[in-house]
């Protein structure tokens, strides 16, 4: 017979009406359950992890994602108590719950976590712990078939429009001009969006381009601003090498930086170009000691 302090898993799973399998899933993906070992080796549960299981299970029925839910009853935190601020969930469960909105194409509990966060956290948080490492996630997914074709669209278009939302007004002040672009035949802009939301956030003023720019176009453009940077992005390297020469006439006009994916081809216009090839918050922040060094 057997007591609470050493409750097998099918034992939990009879307790809490909970399968084994999501059982273990949570207590793999979140850390909701903490086992022992028998001397056996077998992973014995507690009361207390029939408990969590239970809280668990209230959070869910509530509406909240399960990485939220987990975090929540990681935290001790009851469901009569106030909701936790963004603030107190680690970045992880935030990512992990905003992909489990997302891949469920719901776009106002995507929203809803958005919220959350920016309540309590300033732009770089968003971008570094959230959205630029969810994006890296999504990709990879795909990449390995885990994410379908729609499910990337979807989550693309939501969080552009929230990225754009953040990016009203980013070309008012007195602080230096970045034009920002992507190269011609470049539409994936997220990274760049981002880019340029941690500029403003150190002060610069953002003239965006956007897509698929053709770089007579950012030439034209730049030559009526006189910015301090001209960034141009692209995930493919095919991308910069196809612009070659038009890249090279514009770097004998303007100072120039490539981001994305491609700068990190060391071939790519080695010493015509900054190569931007850290991470963003990273980047924004070398661009405007170098220029805040030359004022």
């Amino acid at each position: 017979m057997q007591n609470d302090g050493v409750l097998r898993i099918g034992e939990l799973s009879k307790r809490s009406g909970v399968r084994p399998e999501l059982l273990r899933a949570w207590e793999r993906r979140y850390g909701l359950l903490r086992p022992t070992r028998s001397a056996g080796g077998l992973r014995l549960y507690s009361a207390a992890d029939v408990e969590r299981v239970r809280v668990m299970q209230e959070h869910l029925a509530d509406g909240l994602a399960a990485a939220e839910a987990a975090a929540l009853v990681s935290r001790g935190e009851l469901r009569d108590e106030a909701p936790a601020p963004a603030a107190a969930l680690s970045p992880v469960a935030l990512r992990e719950a905003l992909a489990d909105a997302l891949d469920r194409f719901d776009e106002p509990r995507a929203q809803e976590i958005l919220d959350r966060l920016l309540a309590a956290a300033t732009v770089d948080t968003l971008l570094a712990d959230v959205i630029l490492p969810y994006l890296c996630t999504l990709g990879e997914r795909w990449e390995r078939g885990e994410a379908s074709v729609a499910q990337e669209h979807f989550a693309s278009g939501v969080l552009r429009g929230r990225l754009l939302g953040l990016a009203r007004g980013w070309g008012l002040g007195v602080g230096p001009v970045a034009v920002l672009a992507c190269l011609p035949g470049e539409h994936h802009d997220l990274g760049l969006i981002a880019f340029g939301l941690a500029l403003r956030a150190r002060g610069w003023r953002i003239v965006y381009l956007g897509p698929d720019a053709p770089i007579e176009t950012v030439d034209e453009a730049a030559r009526q601003l006189q910015p301090s940077f001209v960034v141009l992005h692209s995930v493919d390297g095919d991308r910069v090498r196809e612009a070659a020469e038009p890249l090279r006439t514009l770097a004998t006009r303007q100072r120039v930086a490539v981001g994305g994916a491609a700068a990190r081809d060391d071939g790519l216009l080695c010493g015509v170009v900054l190569r931007l090839t850290g991470d963003v918050i990273a980047e924004a922040r070398r661009i405007t000691t170098l220029v805040g060094a030359e004022a």
